[in-house]
């Protein structure tokens, strides 16, 4: 009778977490159209369902069958011991326990996975192949093509120096800059390469690009028609709102959003969800 049991216990359990995953996979081909992640996720369950079954099947292997031992008989009364027996819970406890457990299984295995760094570059950019970016106050700490005179080395934003490795992996990124000498071109470039942006990234000294106005900048951006331009110079951005299919402007205080195609974040990295 345990044996019996038990497979009636397995069987509930097993139909409870079927309809389960059913209830998940109509919810999933509710939609006209599967993305990649909906594929990934109908075959995440299909492993899910072997795991479990494969899982429960190790729980419930043969059990070996216990002699019935026959206890002693009087003449006034028959009294039967039973000294291993097992007391089987009702079937309403039985019930819940089951749901219990499918329900762990079920919550483990549809625990959210975190995003690597790669993937929210990725998303965020719409899948962009070119980039634009100046560097003061965004790739840079200094602020200015004189502050960047005075000071004796220029210095790259720790904090953003992983996200902008991550987009040179998979985009065509310039960085640009006015700037007032060939000195501060000088730092501005050993700077990048202290960073170790040319070496560990699919960065290049060539496309890092000077000009002596904020007009020049403007005009590499149209030259070189990017996905995306990064810029902290509001006017820039509304001037080329029309050429350039997304911008950010990244700066400490948000502004109202010029155009539908200009974003706002207060640095690069927080764009990019890093702090």
């Amino acid at each position: 009778m345990a044996t019996e049991t038990s497979k009636d216990e397995l069987l509930q359990l097993i139909k409870r977490f079927s309809a389960y995953l059913t209830v998940k996979i109509s919810n999933l081909f509710s939609f006209n159209t599967l993305d990649s992640r909906s594929v990934g996720a109908v075959a995440g369950l299909a492993v899910a369902i072997v795991f479990t079954w494969r899982l429960l099947r190790s729980n419930s292997g043969p059990q070996r069958r216990q002699p019935k031992r026959q206890a002693p008989t009087t003449s006034g009364s028959v009294v039967t011991t039973q000294p291993n027996a097992v007391s089987i819970p009702s079937a309403g406890v039985c019930s819940s326990s089951e749901d219990l457990r499918v329900q762990n299984v079920v919550d483990e295995f549809f625990q959210p996975v975190k995003p690597t760094l790669a993937q929210i570059v990725r998303q965020k950019l719409s899948e962009g192949r070119k980039v634009t970016c100046r560097l003061f106050e965004v790739i840079l700490e200094e602020s200015s093509p004189e502050e960047i005179q005075i000071v004796s080395q220029a210095t790259v934003r720790s904090s953003v120096l992983e996200v902008l490795l991550e987009i040179t992996k998979f985009c065509d990124l310039y960085l640009m800059e006015r700037v007032l000498d060939d000195e501060s071109e000088q730092k501005i470039l050993a700077a990048l390469e202290n960073a170790g942006v040319f070496t560990s990234g699919g960065l290049v000294k060539d496309k890092v690009l000077f000009c002596s106005t904020e007009t020049g900048r403007s005009s590499f951006v149209r030259q070189l028609e990017p996905d995306w331009h990064i810029d902290t110079n509001p006017e820039i951005l509304f001037q080329l709102a029309r050429f350039i299919k997304y911008q950010l402007h990244v700066s400490p205080t948000r502004i109202e959003r010029t155009a539908a195609n200009v974003f706002s974040s207060p640095s690069l990295e927080q764009f990019f969800g890093c702090i």
